[in-house]
């Protein structure tokens, strides 16, 4: 979950389960207590806190958890993540794939957009072809690459009309693969496969920047106000194909970018929910939480690293990062900062899908090694010691626990390499801007797994400009490992060749890994069918009071 991609993870992830917390809503609270029972009966709003502008509301330019965590409930694409963790039909009512895996036929159901216009096959393929265009500069086109043609058209090499995806009629969508994808019904459950009203985007290309008649959206909800930087209101979409099952009338996403004024408003009574996916705890309030019994914690398949800008001196140099990477103090760091049960990382791909990760390829504040990758690093850039290095800038996004992390990690550096460093903070919108042009050294970043497949936390590093990407790092053997997984259909083989591609992104070290996410938060009582995936994003559309 920017993936996933966390954002996301992502004006999120994590301060504590990292990522940003996940909230809850209503006017009724419980008390000075957390998790206490509402004061109203028959609750229908629910109060949450999202901590800070969303990046898009746009599907094809969202590329974080906190646009994902507003557009996965008020749009819905083919087929939607149910309570199980499996996909099912949503706004396909019937999907035929062929012998050979590649072509999918969804047939799309009955239902409209929340103007009134019928959602049409011609929609979808508007919305997935809008995003692949090299001109709209989609962060997450990649996961496109999917559809034959995908990546030639984003790279300019082939038309987008020549892309895998058709309207046979407003009702039908072929879809052409360039493989077969297993997976593939979980990725149209994702948001860069929503659809897109074609009307009203033709018409109005900035439809998806602020509330009002032109933002449509075909999910549970919709957007009944946007004030920015302030707080966003959803509320029950009338016109919704499931509209019984939905049973919250509005929805207040705040944005309060203050842990600790979050969990105060919690406990009193002026949220539902405070914590992961959609904002973060305080870190000093996780041992009483966990006292009261009223902390929640779930792993989930995400990681929080450390980005190497390597092109960036002197973070060009491999033997240079490994040190940084392999001197950090990951236990320290989750039993001292983040208190939420994370797993120290010293692998890409979560333990939940390579299961042999929760121990990983390095070990951890691996002290010894660290100075002898930092001899052989001074001495390939004609150094005598890290004295002479230039001075490292760690970025992060405003946020208490990347802050405490950061600077726990300066110190480290610091102390056990000699390497001078100093810290930059930045809101949201502008830290992740940044670090999409490189204008960065180091940057914190989380990514939640937008599926649940290990090549989503590799293929992000696929393509030296790949959307996600940042560091500048490619590495052509990494590359085909990854293109030939696509290809293979032994499920043994592929997963083999997707352990080699991650040994060879360890060993070049384009990131440091840190830790493995779990998401923590505290709720109300009687709010119930608040349902979180196994990557650790929250879906609204059960939710209620009882």
């Amino acid at each position: 979950m920017k993936k996933r991609k966390y954002a996301l993870f992502l004006a999120l992830l994590l301060a504590l389960s990292t990522f940003l917390a996940a909230c809850g809503g209503g006017n009724g609270g419980g008390g000075d207590k957390a998790g206490g029972n509402g004061k109203e009966d028959n609750k229908k709003e629910l109060k949450v806190n999202i901590k800070t502008e969303p990046f898009s509301m746009h599907p094809g330019l969202a590329n974080d958890s906190t646009s994902g965590s507003v557009l996965r409930n008020t749009f819905e694409g083919l087929t939607r993540i149910n309570k199980d963790d499996k996909p099912e039909n949503a706004a396909a009512e019937k999907v035929d794939v062929s012998e050979d895996g590649k072509v999918y036929t969804f047939t799309i159901r009955d239902h409209k957009w929340s103007n009134g216009d019928p959602v049409t096959a011609q929609d979808f393929e508007y919305a997935w072809k809008w995003a692949l265009d090299p001109k709209n500069q989609s962060q997450y086109a990649y996961q496109l690459y999917y559809l034959k043609n995908g990546q030639a058209a984003n790279e300019g090499k082939a038309k987008i009309e020549d892309v895998g995806v058709k309207a046979k009629d407003e009702k039908t969508l072929e879809v052409t693969l360039e493989n077969p994808t297993p997976y593939f019904l979980e990725l149209t459950a994702f948001y860069t496969y929503l659809p897109v009203n074609s009307k009203v985007a033709q018409k109005n290309p900035n439809w998806y920047k602020n509330a009002g008649e032109d933002y449509v959206s075909n999910g549970p909800y919709v957007m009944d106000q946007w004030e920015h930087s302030d707080k966003i209101v959803l509320k029950k979409n009338d016109q919704y194909w499931d509209k019984d099952t939905v049973k919250l009338d509005k929805i207040d996403m705040l944005m309060i970018n203050d842990v600790n004024t979050e969990l105060s408003m919690f406990k009193k009574g002026e949220l539902d929910w405070a914590g992961s996916p959609f904002s973060a705890l305080p870190t000093d309030a996780m041992e009483s939480l966990k006292a009261d019994k009223t902390l929640n914690i779930k792993p989930i398949a995400g990681v929080y690293w450390y980005k190497f800008n390597t092109e960036a001196e002197p973070l060009n140099n491999v033997n240079i990062r490994k040190a940084l990477a392999y001197v950090i103090d990951r236990k320290s760091i989750v039993e001292k900062i983040s208190k939420g049960g994370q797993i120290p990382a010293m692998a890409a791909v979560p333990p939940s899908m390579f299961e042999e990760n929760e121990k990983g390829y390095f070990k951890d504040h691996d002290v010894k090694t660290a100075k002898e990758y930092l001899e052989k690093g001074l001495k390939e850039l004609g150094l005598k010691d890290a004295s002479e290095l230039p001075e490292i800038t760690i970025s992060y996004n405003t946020d208490e626990a990347h802050q405490k992390i950061a600077q726990a990690i300066q110190d480290t550096w610091k102390k056990e390499l000699g390497v001078k460093t100093k810290l930059g903070n930045e809101e949201w919108a502008v830290y992740i801007e940044k670090l999409h042009s490189g204008d960065y050294m180091v940057g914190r970043m989380g990514w939640l797994g937008d599926f649940n497949d290990p090549i989503n936390f590799l293929e992000l590093f696929r393509e030296k400009k790949g959307g996600n990407n940042d560091t500048n790092w490619e590495n052509p053997e990494f590359k085909k490992l990854l293109v030939d997984s696509q290809k293979e259909m032994d499920p043994a083989k592929r997963s083999q060749m997707l352990k080699d591609a991650e040994k060879i992104f360890v060993d070049e070290m384009p990131v440091a890994p840190i830790y493995f996410y779990t998401n923590s938060w505290v709720q109300r009582d009687n709010l119930k069918d608040v349902v979180m995936s196994g990557l650790g994003d929250v879906q609204l559309k059960w939710a209620h009071f009882e």
